[in-house]
């Protein structure tokens, strides 16, 4: 019998469960250090377990798959077998819309078609020039840290909102930064309260919650669709390779103007969807990069020298831009395994629609799956020392010697993050450039983090920085 197509006639093995407390399973350990509890859950039993947790009449069984060949499975091989109908994506589409993060089937498909040809390399490659600028303003700004001291996680997340902002948005860029960057922690914390809910009360009801939800989605739609019907009342033209800060030249005109014969276009609704779900996928997972990218430079001092040793190199003083990607191998070696520990999308979601096989076990019909790149980026079987800082385990003879899923920060399989080149080539040229401004000591040396919709900070990751003399 193949892998993946057993309809349930043979179970297999049963899944191992993790332990719990009477009643309640591991209710409080998920809501406390959900990370933590699904790392236990491998180093204890192994590659599929399952979790129960929350009281009997609302109880969620989560059924985990840790290695790479089940990740693989669930993501790629036997994708139609596990769809985003869980409750978590249920509510983030009901705040963030129905884009390419959470549309499904024939929705997702005319979707992709429309968009894919926006994020083509040669496409992506032109908004160097807007990350360049963008990052150049930080380090700027910088000069003015009290006490030389700036938190890198807010500056990151500051860089990435302008960057994709930008991108986004080209001229209009200062009316939406500063409200994004207000109402998107308001809708996030909201979507995941009721995500990991079992029971919640109709977003209509006056709530003190939901009224603060609906004023921020009200204040966040409004300012996307006001530059929406300004960009289709233009009619502006979408033409090739310009500054992508440029007047028709934005990412938002682009989407307006994607169309064909048999996918027609975009209408107002969906393009603020695509654009809701392009702003939350496009700054906090890059943010999220480059934080933690700089964080560990910070704290290894060898790793940091061999990095703007590179960078000072390859550019000579020039600004970076997409060319140089493939010149700085060194530097995306340490985004990777930056990455790697620090996974901007830490747990992926799924429900099972049809039992499936797993190695040695079945995941029934209509389970809740969930697959922590936080745990198969650790498993021990494919990192020696998981939680050790080493970009050489990113050379291309080590990439070679492990399994396709054994690293997968963009997911994969037919729903792969569409923007994974424009996310590596922020964090190179961004990265690039700090790193040849100024030189990095942690102050924080531990930064205590959680899963949210991405990987979130709980703590200040502050770095004590130093302006060089190299141009």
């Amino acid at each position: 019998m193949a892998v993946g197509t057993n309809s349930g006639a043979d179970t297999g093995k049963e899944v191992p469960a993790l332990a719990g407390v009477p009643l309640l399973g591991s209710l409080f350990d998920l809501k406390s250090d959900s990370l933590g509890t699904y790392l236990r859950a491998q180093h204890r039993h192994g590659d599929l377990v399952r979790i129960t947790a929350g009281p009997p009449g609302m109880r969620a069984e989560l059924y985990c798959v840790f290695s790479p060949a089940g990740v693989q499975q669930v993501l790629a091989s036997d994708a139609a077998r596990f769809r985003k109908d869980n409750h978590f994506y249920q509510e983030v589409r009901e705040s963030f819309g129905n884009g390419l993060l959470t549309s499904q089937d024939e929705d997702y498909l005319r979707q992709r078609r429309l968009v894919q040809p926006l994020f083509t390399r040669r496409r992506v490659d032109g908004y160097a020039e807007a990350v360049a600028a963008e990052t150049d303003a930080v380090i700027a700004s910088w000069g003015a840290a009290p006490g030389g001291v700036v938190d890198v996680s807010d500056e990151m997340m500051h860089l990435a909102l302008r960057a994709v902002a930008r991108i986004l948005f080209g001229t209009d860029v200062e009316a939406t930064a500063g409200v994004v960057a207000e109402c998107f922690p308001v809708i996030t914390d909201y979507v995941l309260r009721r995500g990991y809910s079992p029971a919640n009360v109709p977003r209509h009801w006056p709530t003190p919650g939901n009224r603060r939800a609906a004023a921020a989605l009200d204040e966040l739609y409004g300012v996307c669709d006001r530059i929406i019907a300004q960009r289709r009342s233009a009619g502006a033209g979408a033409g090739a390779g310009a500054d992508a800060g440029a007047p028709g030249e934005d990412l938002l005109t682009l989407l307006a103007a994607a169309r064909s014969s048999d996918d027609g276009e975009f209408d107002a609704s969906e393009l603020r969807d695509q654009v809701l779900i392009f702003l939350l996928a496009g700054h906090e997972t890059t943010a999220t990069s480059l934080c933690f990218a700089l964080h560990l430079l910070a704290r290894h001092p060898e790793e940091q020298d061999r990095a703007r040793e590179e960078v000072s190199r390859v550019l000579d003083g020039r600004t970076p831009g997409a060319a140089d990607l493939d010149r700085l191998p060194y530097l995306t070696q340490v985004l990777k395994e930056a990455m790697r520990l620090y996974p901007a999308a830490p747990v992926i979601g799924r429900k099972a629609v049809a039992a499936t096989r797993i190695g040695e076990h079945t995941v029934p019909a209509g389970a809740d799956v969930i697959l922590a790149p936080w745990v198969t980026h650790r498993h021990p079987d494919y990192w020696p020392d998981p939680d050790r800082f080493d970009p050489d385990r990113f050379t291309p003879e080590a990439e070679a010697g492990r399994p396709r899923y054994a690293w997968f920060p963009f997911g994969g399989g037919p729903r792969a993050c569409i923007g994974q080149h424009f996310s590596m080539l922020e964090s190179v040229i961004a990265l690039a450039m700090v790193l040849r401004a100024y030189s990095f000591e942690a102050v924080d040396t531990e930064v205590p983090v959680g899963a949210g919709i991405t990987l979130r900070t709980n703590g200040p990751a502050r770095c004590r920085i130093r302006r060089l003399d190299t141009p």
